[in-house]
Order: C-alpha cells, then sequence, then structure tokens
C-alpha cells in the first residue's frame, strides 16, 4: 500500500496533467480536515465551507509553485490559515492563528520558526491577504476583458500556464500554435497584470519588485 505522500505526490500529477477526477480526489481526501478545522474556530458552516474554498483556490493559483519538498497537508492547512485569518479580519475579528501547520497531523499550529518575532508574522500575514487580494482583482478583471473580446486563445493559454503549470513547448502543441504566440500572450499578461496592480497604489512594501524600475 503506498504512504501519504506518495498517494499526495501521485495526487499531484494527475491534477497537472489535467485529469478530471484528480480535483475532485484532492477535495474528498481533505475537505473534511480543513472544513474542521475552520469550523471549530468560526462555529459557523456556511462561512467554514467559504473559506476551505477559497483555500482550495488559492492551491491551485498557487500549484505551479509547489515542489512537493513540503507535505501536501501542511501546505493545504497553511493556505486555510491565511484564507482563515482574512476572513476574520473582514468580520473586524482579531486574528489568532499563527501561519505554519506542523507536520504533524495533530492539529497544533505553530509559528514558522522559533526565533520569528510576533510582529513578523503579522506582517507577513497582512502582506500576504493584501497580496492576493490586488491579484484577484487584476486577474478578474483582465479575464473579463478578454471574454468581452472572445480572446478565448488567450485565456486556455493562461490557464495551461499558470492553472496547471504546462511548459511553453506543451501549450503551443496542445493549442497548435507556436512557442513564440505562447511567450508572447504569457508576457502581454504579466505585463498587464503588473500594469493593472500597481494602478492599486498599494503601498511599495507589498509589491516593492513594481517599483525597482521607477
Amino acid at each position: 500500500m503506498p504512504s501519504s505522500s506518495e498517494t499526495d505526490a501521485l495526487l499531484i500529477q494527475r491534477i497537472r496533467r489535467g485529469e478530471v477526477d484528480a480535483w475532485s480526489d484532492l477535495i474528498a481526501r481533505y475537505e473534511g480536515r480543513l472544513l474542521a478545522f475552520v469550523e471549530s474556530r468560526l462555529g459557523k458552516r456556511g462561512a467554514s465551507e467559504d473559506v476551505v474554498q477559497e483555500a482550495f483556490i488559492g492551491f491551485l493559483n498557487s500549484l505551479p509553485n509547489y515542489d512537493g519538498k513540503r507535505a501536501l497537508e501542511s501546505y493545504l492547512f497553511t493556505i486555510c490559515a491565511h484564507k482563515l485569518t482574512d476572513h476574520l479580519r473582514r468580520e473586524g475579528r482579531r486574528p489568532a492563528v499563527p501561519l505554519s501547520y506542523g507536520d504533524e497531523t495533530s492539529g497544533d499550529w505553530q509559528p514558522e520558526g522559533r526565533a520569528r518575532p510576533a510582529s513578523s508574522i503579522v506582517r507577513s500575514g497582512e502582506r500576504r491577504g493584501l497580496e492576493e487580494k490586488a491579484i484577484l482583482e487584476a486577474l478578474t478583471e483582465q479575464v473579463a476583458r478578454w471574454r468581452e473580446r472572445g480572446d478565448w486563445i488567450k485565456l486556455q493559454v493562461i490557464e495551461l500556464i499558470i492553472v496547471r503549470g504546462w511548459a511553453n513547448k506543451d501549450v503551443a502543441a496542445q493549442l497548435q500554435i507556436t512557442e513564440q504566440q505562447v511567450a508572447n500572450f504569457k508576457f502581454d499578461f504579466l505585463a498587464k497584470m503588473r500594469s493593472m496592480v500597481k494602478k492599486q497604489e498599494l503601498s511599495e512594501e507589498v509589491f516593492p519588485e513594481l517599483y525597482e524600475q521607477g
């Protein structure tokens, strides 16, 4: 029988290959545990389900950057903790959730590094929340523009690259276009995202890379 880590690794491979049932299998495997954790903090089933759904979306968006070195369960619970913190802030409640889920499955939460100051953890969480909100707003706006214009090929390119983590050459082969076209669409998308995020006039501390070149 495969170990839990082997099962998770296989599951991630299936999701990246775009297998339809893989995403459902991931939710079936972890939704209950995530929901139990959030509901124990919120005490509201509906709100807890919303937070967990946001956590799964956050995981999907971060999938291209997930290298498998960290346990999938730990990774999912960390994302869920951030989403729970954001929810508590929106309700005007004081977040009381550290930002890292231990590798053990006991449900105990612990800070990321014993020597890390509490103020650093708070700033990190706040910045992450601002980053996610800014990127989501920009992404929603850009996708809406493409839909209005009927730029379906661009939408497919970005979905395959960002959501599924495909390489440019694989996207080109799948959509029967050139790698240069894929690269151009990707560059155009990132440039537009950069511009739209910068227009939100957030503090330079949130996205310092937007201001490095003036």
